[in-house]
This record gives structure tokens, C-alpha cells and sequence, in this order.
């Protein structure tokens, strides 16, 4: 049992020993959190004040609760301040020191700033939401012109130039199509594989070689129409062969399977063109020693050889072909006789207009006078474009038209986002 007691008394008397030397460190702390206070060094006095609150059970005394109230009301910590400034007025004793009175005024400003604090914190609070309802408003009036604008992109693969008639050509799914700059669709890109443009006129053609159907688009007088079957000209062909490009003055010329003449068409009449002074032109061309000899069934001798007379392209050019056969021999040119071998020359002609036909060797594309004498390349009457309307082409792939910084399609109009989301904002 006495033993026990000595134990017990060892016990307390380390615990009031160690008591008594943590409250000696803690005064050190103290000592030195004053001495930076009164040097207006907050930093260290918080730093010293808060080291001896490690070696402090409670706050008890009122000098401490003060020297805490003072660091932290100067370092604007206004709730630590609040909670010492507790301690002191729990622990002071006289009320009616010069003391007391002076943490009593300190304590009405720390209350004063904290108020100001919490009604900043709540303007705060209350911007934060309203910033944050403003860019949800923003985001869903980005994503509604997102899908406006959307819907106002035309999903093709491409679009070419608009011509001076304000149309284009556009291709999609390998199909050629035709728009105005509005983006009204004219032709729909569905069937027709392959197109020749010129002078205003757009020929589709269901086939890139060999078509069996040609459709105009007369960009001009913006009518379309199916151009006549080829079997109509001539009942044993099957395709319109090679297709040349059509002329300003309606002059479209095509160079059919099984015929002995080029399928020449008005594509302002809409009717074939048939050449009636085959009799008077070969009186001509024998009188002046371009041909040999000629017969009733319209065959021509030149240079020892029949042949058949084809009929005429316009500028004194004549497609010759053999006597045998639905073979396209060259073209005899009656402004001085020569003849255009097909070997040696051009494979096929155009319709000759403006003083040039279009010329056709393999892959190569020619422009030529009367005698076949190549030219500078012929313009285009149609090509250059007034409108308003511009062509731009999305990250996505898609195309847009723009007007007057507003984005079109047929009767829609779309601002730009920044003006949209302005425009939104001001309703």
C-alpha cells in the first residue's frame, strides 16, 4: 500500500513539474510574441504567440487572451481575434479599467468586420451565382446557335465557284449537283455522275463516259430540262459518245455511238440541230479545190479518199468520217481547206462561237481557230461572280454560306454567335 502512494505522489508531482515547466516555456513564447508585437512584427508575434499555445492547456489569464486578441486583429484574422477577445472578457476582472474599455472598442470593430466580411462574402456568393446562372444562360445560347448553325451548314463534299448567274456546281456521295447562292438546291445531287460546264450551261451526264442522259441547266434563264434521247437523233446509237463543252450561243455538241454526224443541239430552243446545206457547202468546197469530188449521198473525195461529209460545227469546221463504218476521220476546214486528221490533230471538236471551237486530243483540251490553229485559252462568258454571297468551309467539313456577316440558307439568316448571344440578351 505505501507503495502505491509513492507511486501515486511521483506521478502528480511530475505532472505539476511538468505543468510548471511547459507554463515557464510558453511564458517565453509570450515574452517574445509582445516584444514583435510591439515591434508591429505580426508575423513573428503570431508565430511565438502560437508556439506558446502548444505549452498551454487553457487560456488563463487575461493578458494572454488580450496579446492573441491584438496579433490576430492586426494580421485581420477577425475570427481568431473574435475567439480570444471571448477569453479576455471571461477572464477580466476589472470592467472599469482603461483596459477593459479599450478591448471593449476592439471587440466592436472585430464585430464591425466580420459583418463586413460576411456581407462580402454573400455579395460574393450571390455573383458567383449569378455568374454562374449567366454562363449556363451563355452555354445553353452558344449550344442553341451551335444547332442553328448547324442546321444552316450544307453537308456536301464540296462546292465549287459560283458562276456570274450566281450558281454552283456541288458534289456529294460521288453524285454532281447544283445550287444557287443562296443555297437552294437546282439540281439534286443523285444521279449524275459527271457534268461539263460553259457560257452559263451546266450538262449532267448520268455516266462520266458514254452517257445515256444529258440534262441542261441554263443558268441564264434558270431552266432545266432533260435534253432529248440520243436515239431520237439516231436509232442505232446508244450513248451521246463524248460530250463537249456547250457554247454561249446555246451550241451544245456531243460525238454519239453508231452515227455518222455529231449530235448537235440548241439548248436554247431545245431542239436538235440539223445542218440542211449539206448540197450548197460541198458546191463550195469543190469549187474551191478543197475537195476532190462529191455524190447525192453526201460522200467526199479529198486527197484521193472517200469519205462522209457530217455536217458543220459552226465556223466552216466539217466532222469527216469514214465511208465505211461510223468512224470519225478528222475535220475539213472550208476557211482554207486543211484537213484535221484525226491521228495527227484532235480527236474531237466543239462547236465553234467567239472565234474559237474547243479541241480534244486524249486528255488534253485545246482551244482552235477555223483552220485548227491552237489558240490562248477561251474564257469563260459566265465565270466571274458579283453576288454578295461567300463560301467558307467548316472544321467539320461542311460548307456555309455567308451574307452581310450573316449565315444563309434559302429564307434562314443566322448572326454570328457573339452577335446572337448580344441580340439574346438585349430581348
Amino acid at each position: 500500500m505505501k507503495k502505491y502512494l509513492l507511486v501515486v505522489l511521483c506521478f502528480f508531482y511530475f505532472l505539476q513539474f511538468q505543468a510548471q515547466s511547459n507554463n515557464e516555456i510558453a511564458s517565453v513564447y509570450i515574452k517574445r510574441a509582445n516584444e514583435s508585437l510591439n515591434n508591429l512584427d505580426f508575423s513573428f508575434a503570431k508565430e511565438h504567440f502560437e508556439k506558446a499555445m502548444k505549452y498551454l492547456d487553457t487560456i488563463n489569464t487575461s493578458d494572454v487572451a488580450r496579446l492573441g486578441t491584438f496579433i490576430y486583429f492586426e494580421l485581420k484574422q477577425y475570427e481568431e481575434a473574435k475567439k480570444y477577445a471571448s477569453y479576455y472578457f471571461s477572464l477580466a476582472k476589472n470592467k472599469k479599467s482603461e483596459e477593459y474599455t479599450e478591448m471593449l472598442t476592439l471587440s466592436v470593430d472585430i464585430t464591425e468586420f466580420l459583418e463586413k466580411i460576411a456581407i462580402e462574402k454573400k455579395r460574393q456568393e450571390e455573383e458567383r451565382i449569378r455568374q454562374e446562372k449567366e454562363y449556363k444562360r451563355i452555354d445553353s445560347l452558344r449550344l442553341l446557335w451551335m444547332t442553328k448553325s448547324d442546321m444552316l451548314s450544307i453537308k456536301v463534299d464540296s462546292i465549287y465557284q459560283f458562276n456570274a448567274n450566281n450558281v454552283a456546281i456541288y458534289k456529294k456521295n460521288d453524285f454532281f449537283g447544283l445550287m444557287n447562292d443562296l443555297g437552294k438546291v437546282l439540281v439534286e445531287a443523285d444521279e449524275y455522275e459527271d457534268i461539263v460546264s460553259f457560257d452559263g450551261y451546266f450538262i449532267f451526264k448520268n455516266k462520266e463516259n458514254e452517257p445515256t442522259k444529258l440534262f441542261c441547266y441554263n443558268s441564264k434563264t434558270s431552266k432545266g430540262f432533260l435534253i432529248p434521247s440520243i436515239s431520237d437523233f439516231n436509232t442505232l446509237a446508244t450513248n451521246y459518245g463524248k460530250v463537249m463543252l456547250p457554247r454561249g450561243n446555246g451550241r451544245l455538241v456531243t460525238y454519239p455511238n453508231n452515227a455518222k454526224e455529231p449530235f448537235v443541239f440548241d439548248l436554247n430552243e431545245q431542239k436538235t440541230v440539223k445542218f440542211l446545206q449539206v448540197e450548197e457547202v460541198l458546191k463550195s468546197l469543190k469549187k474551191s479545190n478543197f475537195i476532190d469530188k462529191y455524190n447525192n449521198d453526201g460522200e467526199v473525195k479529198i486527197d484521193k479518199e472517200w469519205y462522209l461529209f457530217g455536217g458543220h460545227l459552226g465556223g466552216g469546221i466539217h466532222p469527216i468520217y469514214s465511208q465505211e463504218g461510223y468512224d470519225l476521220e478528222g475535220f475539213l476546214c472550208s476557211i482554207d481547206g486543211r484537213f484535221l486528221k484525226k491521228d495527227s490533230h484532235f480527236d474531237f471538236v466543239g462547236f465553234f462561237y467567239n472565234n474559237s471551237a474547243q479541241a480534244v486530243k486524249g486528255s488534253q483540251v485545246f482551244w482552235i481557230n477555223q483552220n485548227g490553229t491552237v489558240l490562248n485559252e477561251t474564257i469563260d462568258e459566265d465565270v466571274d461572280y458579283q453576288g454578295k454571297t461567300k463560301l467558307t468551309k467548316l472544321s467539320n467539313k461542311n460548307y456555309q454560306l455567308l451574307r452581310d456577316e450573316l449565315i444563309i440558307l434559302g429564307d434562314e439568316k443566322l448572326e454570328k454567335m457573339e452577335d446572337f448571344i448580344k441580340k439574346s440578351s438585349e430581348n
